[in-house]
């Protein structure tokens, strides 16, 4: 099986027990005249569950290779004892956690794309300017829109329908807005044939297709996540860092004769995947969905009632978690293209290092628990009746 995105690090020496049910490890014994800095909490880890009753420092004003968001949603989840801390102090210990998903030479590489993305946005005149500010009236239909606005697990969920347990398919975008940033996304393929640029491909996987927060759509669908995919997936997806989503990768895909014709059997680099069909006129190009699966599980089988297969549809959108192992059947005439956004929690991702039952989503986790419950079961009635034929 193809994963999208590199595989999880994990640090071996941080893989002790806990002190409470919190997260929360045993406060380090300070050397002597040792300054209280952020080298003080160096052995320190996160909380499991957010303090929601703090209120995070202002990080507006920081600048560098993560968004403000990031570091407000991350510091809830500190020690309770560096809460208090300065803000320099607990901006250094976070920065300490975040690079851990950065070697050096992934930091490099993300600068030079950075740079890529600044001359794009410099040189490049958009198609449609109304695209690259939110416009939430414009690019929603009525029902998503109020479903979203009222905010309540009732509300979002009377716009939805989930044919199997985690997978929801609704109506979301407006006819005009997928027209407009088709034809902005072509408009770009375009102005970079015409300018010789090299066009960044949105993942490993496809060969068509374009990063949307490459020609400054960023920002758009920074607010698009935050706003309206984020009060979804903290319904539906707590348990895989659904309320803390943080960042997003955006694109748009493209399958049809001369493009990619199917996409194979995968999990995406993402807490929570939307998929929106944008169109054009197409036949085939189904979605095969085969199951949640933890790192530990992605290639064990699947049952019968883990399989789904899902049509698309111009407009509506198919939201799901990114470790739903799926992939794309070939798109046997026309053209089909499709917007993703895949969404990531840095929240969640530092808590899973220091989690090993995954049966809380993981279909397999969860068949593994449900076996070793039937068996313990069954020798607790065993030791029973041998202890009750000893007594006669």
């Amino acid at each position: 099986m193809a994963l999208e995105g590199p595989a999880e690090r994990r640090d071996e020496g941080q893989q002790g027990g806990m002190a409470n049910g919190n997260g929360v490890a045993p406060p380090p014994s300070r050397m002597a005249g040792r300054p209280l800095g952020a080298a003080a909490y160096s052995d320190r880890r996160l909380r499991l569950n957010p303090n929601t009753e703090h209120k995070p420092q202002d990080y507006t004003d920081v600048r560098g290779e993560y968004a403000p968001a990031v570091y407000s949603a991350l510091e809830r989840h500190l020690p309770p004892s560096l809460l208090e801390a300065d803000r320099d102090v607990k901006l250094h210990f976070m920065r300490d956690i975040l690079a851990r998903y950065w070697p050096h030479g992934e930091r490099n590489k993300v600068h030079r794309h950075k740079e890529y993305r600044q001359k794009i946005v410099h040189l490049y005149k958009p198609l449609h300017q109304e695209l690259y500010s939110m416009h939430p009236s414009a690019f929603f239909l009525p029902t998503f829109l109020e479903a979203v606005r009222t905010n309540t697990e009732e509300s979002i969920a009377s716009i939805m329908t989930e044919p199997i347990p985690g997978v929801f398919s609704f109506a979301m975008l407006q006819p005009n807005f997928c027209d407009m940033l088709l034809e902005e996304v072509e408009n770009f393929e375009k102005w970079v044939h015409a300018m010789k640029f090299k066009i960044m491909r949105p993942n490993t996987m496809n060969k068509y297709g374009a990063v949307l927060d490459d020609f400054g759509l960023e920002a758009m669908l920074n607010q698009f996540m935050e706003e309206f995919i984020a009060p979804i997936s903290k319904v539906f997806y707590p348990e895989v860092g659904g309320g803390t989503l943080d960042s997003h990768h955006a694109f748009v895909v493209e399958y049809g004769k001369d493009r990619d014709v199917e996409l194979g059997f995968h999990v995406d680099d993402s807490e929570v995947t939307l998929n929106v069909c944008l169109g054009k006129q197409f036949s085939g190009g189904e979605l095969y969905f085969r199951g949640i699966r933890c790192e530990n599980h992605v290639n064990s089988e699947t049952q019968h009632e883990e399989m789904y297969d899902y049509s698309h549809v111009p407009g509506r959108a198919v939201l799901h978690r990114g470790r739903h192992r799926h992939g794309a059947r070939p798109t046997s005439s026309g053209l089909r293209m499709n917007l993703l956004l895949w969404c990531r929690s840095s929240v969640f991702r530092e808590m899973k290092k220091y989690q090993m039952d995954f049966s809380s989503w993981c279909g397999e986790c969860q068949r593994e628990k449900r076996e070793r419950q039937i068996q313990c079961v069954k020798a607790t009635k065993l030791a029973f009746l041998r202890g009750a034929g000893g007594l006669v």
